[in-house]
């Protein structure tokens, strides 16, 4: 129950994005910069610092390369495989894959859809993250929560920003956006099934989660944020991976 609760944690602060987008319109470019960077450092130091050392200690060092690679790969699958998008910019989303969206002013809904979809499905591995850091330590898997409920703000203002322009109620996009994110619990509760079998697979999962992180911390989250403010994005970065290394 402990591992559902820190991903429904994790997976429901998209919604603050929405709520942030309803009601104070985008954040400033300084400010993304800073949480991208900051979120990007956190991930970097959990998988850097822990989930590797982790994962050599349970399995070996074939198991944890090939869990890494396994982890990289998925997320770079999903992102040929389906649409995504996210706030490169305080007035603006960049859309991964623009030829998989329809074109016309009149497609602006639908193409929020197809946001909602793309992210909802991204966030199955993140929950499968937060399970194997369980798997390892209550600690550590409270931290993943943390990082990745940081990364998945700007995500919750990537779908809610296309769903409202397309007509679609506030009530409603915050209810999209939060459903988004609470497919991160899903991730977790496949991972509850399969985790406890050996403690190789575990050794697997955690390498498995690292590769993931890092994937995505150097696909999205700093990419993002240097192209808002490197500066920023810098500052945030270093102190997210000097915390990440104090508290582990």
């Amino acid at each position: 129950m402990e591992s559902l609760l820190y991903s429904f944690l994790a997976g429901s602060s998209t919604a603050i994005g929405a709520v942030v987008l309803l009601f104070f319109g985008p954040p400033g470019k300084k400010t993304m910069a800073v949480l991208l960077g900051f979120a990007g450092g956190i991930m970097l130091a959990l998988s850097v610092f822990e989930l590797m050392p982790e994962a050599v200690e349970l399995g070996s060092m074939t198991t944890v390369i090939v869990g890494f690679l396994i982890g990289c790969g998925m997320m770079f699958g999903v992102d040929q495989i389906l649409p995504h998008a996210h706030m490169s910019e305080s007035d603006h989303l960049e859309i991964e894959n623009p030829e998989k969206f329809p074109q016309g002013e009149a497609s602006v809904l639908r193409t929020g859809y197809l946001i909602f979809f793309g992210i909802a499905l991204h966030n199955v591995p993140e929950g499968l993250a937060i399970g194997a850091g369980l798997e390892a330590s209550p600690e550590l898997g409270m931290y993943i929560a943390i990082a990745i409920a940081l990364h998945n703000v700007p995500e919750g203002l990537a779908v809610a920003g296309p769903l409202r322009a397309g007509g679609m109620p506030g009530g409603k996009v915050v209810l999209f956006t939060l459903g988004a994110g609470l497919m991160t619990v899903l991730g977790t509760g496949i991972g509850l099934l399969i985790f406890n079998i050996s403690p190789l697979l575990v050794s697997g999962s955690l390498a498995f989660a690292a590769g993931a992180m890092v994937y995505i911390v150097n696909d999205e989250l700093i990419p993002q944020a240097n192209s808002m403010n490197s500066h920023f994005a810098n500052a945030g970065l270093i102190v997210g991976l000097l915390l990440g290394f104090i508290i582990l």
